[in-house]
């Protein structure tokens, strides 16, 4: 009972890091921003650390609660899982050195882009609620990027104004745009299907032990 204890506290500790780094790197680059606020929520990079930020937050004072038991689903955290590390992957491949980044605003973009991902996967994997996820998880979790993809294109096609590169109809041509979109959701369906590969696979490996002791 005690090492359980420890492990609970363990875990609240470290959630409760991510939380925090979440937070105060999403309210500094709001400080930092020289955009409009409407602008600064509608980059995926904001909306997914902030997913983590609320996830957490919710989760760790609210214990009893609905949201809690929602924030708290499997499929719920490895769909958060699976945002930040695109997040991550297409940045630090696709766009990192698009724009010079000197100071506080190179520090928040590090932590946005690197830190808090980081924290949050190895999170997902220690911590994550057991059980295995079902392979039709991924058509629940593609429904966010997607329809972000969509505002993002009828909000550009407003405004003249799109939060990444490849989404620029205007520079692009939609044929391009659409075709960096597919990819996109290719993307995000893979990664997804190795999270949801990597619970069965841990369950399928817990299940030969206990049968081995027996």
């Amino acid at each position: 009972m005690r090492a359980v204890a420890n492990k609970f506290t363990i875990k609240n500790v470290f959630a409760c890091v991510i939380a925090c780094l979440a937070w105060f790197s999403i309210i500094l680059q709001l400080y930092l921003t020289t955009g409009t606020v409407s602008n600064f929520f509608s980059y995926f990079t904001v909306l997914c650390n902030l997913l983590i930020a609320v996830s957490l937050t919710v989760a760790l004072l609210t214990p009893t609660s609905k949201s809690e038991i929602f924030f708290l689903r499997l499929s719920v955290q490895s769909a958060i899982a699976l945002y930040i590390f695109i997040v991550s992957l297409v940045y630090n491949l696709v766009l990192r050195g698009i724009v010079v980044l000197e100071g506080w605003q190179l520090f928040v973009d590090t932590m946005l882009h690197v830190v808090v991902p980081l924290l949050y996967l190895l999170f997902w994997i220690f911590f994550r609620t057991k059980g295995i996820l079902k392979w039709r998880d991924i058509i629940n979790w593609i429904y966010f990027p997607l329809l972000y993809l969509i505002y993002s294109l009828i909000r550009g096609s407003i405004t003249n104004w799109y939060p990444y590169p490849f989404l620029n109809a205007a520079t692009n041509g939609y044929a391009k745009v659409f075709l960096n979109i597919f990819i996109i959701l290719l993307v995000f369906m893979a990664v997804g299907l190795i999270l949801i590969f990597i619970t069965r696979l841990m369950k399928n490996k817990n299940a030969l032990k206990y049968k081995s002791v027996l």
